[in-house]
């Protein structure tokens, strides 16, 4: 057993002091508070959040994407296309590299698990590698170095719009019937079965321009208590393709024809009209948000005033990874809501503050869309925590939920002390165990793709 002690901490029973942590087997075996020192020692112990939304190679195209193209007025779109471009060159060993830089930038930031909605499949072309899920096995391949907790979600997509266009060339590496994706998606499971007892296994139809509705209703039963992804309702245009193909938006088809319930998490809903956003969250689904990358992308503000209001559930994702912070996206979610509404705290209430209740709200949704037993710092529970260093300026003389507030509203990274992934202590005093050589391998594999992209 393991022993971690915290001055202060965030349990289910609310915020206790002198907390003793005991750990057995990457799981929670005990917290006990007004305990004596002993094991590793920290200021402030809380509950690490799951990463909840991730297209890992993304990462390496920070940077490259902020200068305007041909088109007048660029958008989600045109972004698009450059990364579909992009695609074409990045091998599986690259694949790897950043998907575990990735995983590491996670766990420094605060984050215990990497949910990867992974939909890069294939060879350049849309040739089949000789095993099917080779390129999700390379994402398990980082996690065994950054010792990251990870839900993998095999991605079905099989056409490029709801009008059952094939793929472009930047979309056939993507692409599946809905038969060889169900092979796929075992041999990807088989493969996470080899890991920690802690990794999970979901499925995901990309969207309902990429995922005709028989081909979702086919996938989904291969994983029939979940976690399923989807995005939903996150631009104009799609809204407006699904409209003029259906005769309803996106969440209306959604609530009409699959029914979502708890096991449903979808990414984005950045396009809805109240009664969707009050429908979809009293479903049980959860809001899979992912604030830097909605607004690089300009798919608009999340309704999260209604959506909490009515009970919905959310979770936090980095998406496109082009930043990973964990106190930023909260952060950005919050202030967008201020923005919009000329208002300010626009996510607190009477009982919590804005930084303990989305710091709440995402741990219980998270452990949701990862399909994982976390979420709260409790026996039983995975032992995924996260340590504030309470020594920090911005959180001297703090307590209880002005912690939370300080270190969302005040702080940014540099606060994470350490880090646990089901028990592995992967981030000491800030820095990643593994880092020198999963930066190493990065730097490798991004100089050579920006040099042939």
């Amino acid at each position: 057993m393991e022993h971690v002690w915290a001055e202060t901490a965030l349990t289910p029973d609310g915020w206790q002091q002198n907390v003793l942590v005991t750990l057995d087997a990457g799981r929670i075996a005990s917290v006990t508070p007004d305990a004596a020192p002993q094991g590793t020692r920290v200021g402030c112990l809380l509950p690490a959040p799951a990463n909840a939304h991730s297209h890992a190679f993304q990462r390496a195209m920070a940077g490259l994407t902020e200068r305007r193209g041909p088109d007048p007025r660029d958008t989600f779109w045109t972004w698009r296309q450059l990364m579909f471009r992009f695609l074409d060159q990045i091998t599986p060993e690259q694949v790897q590299a950043i998907a575990a830089f990735v995983q590491m930038e996670m766990l420094e930031a605060g984050y215990a698990t990497n949910v990867e909605f992974h939909y890069l499949h294939h060879q350049p072309g849309g040739v089949p590698y000789a095993r099917l899920s080779e390129l999700s096995d390379r994402i398990a391949a980082a996690a065994d170095l950054s010792g990251i907790g990870l839900t993998l979600l095999p991605v079905f997509y099989q056409t490029g719009g709801l009008d059952g266009r094939g793929l472009t060339s930047g979309q056939q590496r993507f692409g599946n019937d809905a038969e060889r994706f169900a092979r796929l998606a075992e041999e990807a499971r088989a493969r996470i079965a080899t890991g920690p007892a802690d990794r999970g296994f979901g499925i995901a139809p990309h969207s309902l321009r990429a995922a005709p509705p028989e081909g979702i209703r086919q996938v989904t039963q291969l994983a029939p208590d979940g976690p399923i992804h989807m995005h939903l309702a996150e631009q104009k245009a799609e809204v407006e393709e699904v409209l003029a193909a259906t005769g309803k938006r996106p969440v209306e088809w959604v609530l009409d024809t699959l029914d979502p319930d708890h096991r449903w998490h979808f990414i984005h809903c950045t396009q809805m009209d109240p009664h969707e956003t009050e429908g979809l969250a009293r479903s049980g689904a959860t809001a899979v948000l992912c604030p830097l990358t909605e607004a690089s992308l300009g798919d608009g503000i999340f309704d999260g005033i209604r959506w909490m209001d009515a009970g919905g559930r959310i979770a936090i994702g980095s998406d496109s990874n082009i930043r990973i912070s964990l106190a930023e996206e909260l952060r950005q979610l919050d202030t967008s809501q201020r923005l919009r509404d000329h208002s300010r705290a626009a996510l607190a209430t009477p009982a919590s503050s804005t930084g303990r209740r989305l710091f709440d709200a995402i741990n219980t949704g998270g452990a949701a869309a990862a399909g994982r037993q976390t979420g709260a710092l409790a026996a039983g529970n995975w032992a995924d925590m996260l340590a504030l260093d309470m020594t920090h300026p911005d959180l001297e003389g703090m307590t209880g939920d002005t912690i939370l507030d300080s270190y969302i509203f005040a702080g940014d990274d540099r606060m994470v002390r350490d880090v646990w992934s089901a028990g592995r202590h992967m981030v000491h005093e800030g820095r990643h165990i593994h880092r020198d050589t999963i930066e190493t391998a990065y730097r490798v594999a991004v100089r050579t793709l920006r040099a042939a992209t």
